[in-house]
């Protein structure tokens, strides 16, 4: 990323929305907004790997960001999905009954997600007379 002129949109799943929050913090580069998809809770998995990425930081994130759950997440339970939203900022959608939102949910191209993606770009786009490297670098847009 650090060579990609002009904002970036991140789009991440699982143990990547914890990492967009940790990043977020300490980020040098413009970002023009996050889809963050199916947060892992790590806090409650006792797996000795994940210990370094606690406690998950719950500051709001310094860009426009879209977090998409599942009520049925067995990596995080919607209450703390929803808390996730709360402290980053973030908007939330609840897709329902689709386990950590991958490949076993039955979702195939998951074209919802990309509407999804699309209204956060929309709703993030910046307003009339903004400079030229206001808007998102396509290339960085994860498909």
């Amino acid at each position: 990323m650090a060579d990609r002129p002009g904002p970036i949109v991140l789009v991440a799943h699982s143990l990547g929305c914890v990492t967009v929050a940790h990043w977020a913090a300490a980020r040098t580069r413009t970002v023009h907004a996050a889809l963050l998809v199916a947060p892992a809770d790590i806090e409650t998995a006792e797996v000795p790997e994940l210990v370094t990425f606690r406690p998950i930081p719950l500051r709001p994130l310094p860009f426009p960001s879209l977090l998409v759950s599942s009520s049925d997440d067995p990596w995080c339970s919607a209450d703390r999905a929803r808390r996730f939203a709360d402290g980053w900022d973030s908007a939330f959608v609840d897709l329902g009954a689709y386990g950590h939102i991958n490949s076993d949910s039955g979702l195939g191209a998951w074209p919802q997600g990309r509407e999804l993606l699309t209204r956060l770009l929309t709703d993030a786009a910046p307003g009339p007379g903004a400079g030229p490297d206001a808007g998102p670098d396509a290339g960085s847009v994860a498909g």
